[in-house]
């Protein structure tokens, strides 16, 4: 192998482990936001308990009870929503930064892939502009698939975000109608 050779893969071998590194960060980085939600979430639940049930015990007419039982319902609706957006939302910024790496990488792999093909096709015999050819409509068709793939991806990220928005917004509603029914 020449050393030209050599340092293009040690040159590879750093770029794929620059680029495992980034998305590893960002896994532990959603998984300590998540771990830190949940904790916020489990505190809030418990303080929200402890209220609610030291509220229910100091209530002496059973009427009351019905309403304050009703009452205590809505924030508590409430709360799980907003828990459920929260997620959703630090789901999707991962995505985000995960789909950034990915599209960063695929765009370097391909300005690779072309150059190397220019400097093939200008350095082989007879024929080797076939091949080189070749080489480039398989690089076009793989980048048009990334590009339907990052398409796709956009647009089921976008229909699951009017998804959540729609539920969030139904349950909310419904909670508030039951609520005001009682």
């Amino acid at each position: 192998m020449s050393t030209n050779n050599l340092e293009q893969l040690a040159a590879a071998q750093k770029a794929n482990a620059e680029v495992m590194m980034a998305l590893v960060r960002t896994a532990f980085n959603g998984m300590e936001q998540l771990a830190a939600l949940n904790l916020a979430a489990s505190r809030e639940l418990f303080n929200t308990s402890v209220a609610n049930t030291q509220q229910l015990l100091s209530i002496k007419d059973p009427q009351e009870l019905a309403k304050a039982s009703s009452a205590l319902t809505q924030p508590s609706v409430e709360k799980v929503m907003e828990y459920s957006r929260s997620v959703y939302d630090l789901a999707a910024r991962i995505q985000k930064e995960i789909t950034s790496v990915m599209e960063a990488q695929y765009s370097g792999f391909t300005k690779n892939a072309s150059s190397a093909i220019e400097k093939a096709s200008a350095s082989t015999p007879v024929g080797g502009d076939v091949f080189a050819a070749a080489m480039k409509q398989v690089l076009q068709a793989s980048t048009k698939a990334y590009d339907n793939m990052t398409a796709m991806a956009k647009q089921m990220t976008d229909i699951a975000d009017a998804n959540v928005k729609a539920a969030s917004s139904a349950t909310t509603k419904a909670a508030a109608a039951a609520t005001k029914k009682k």
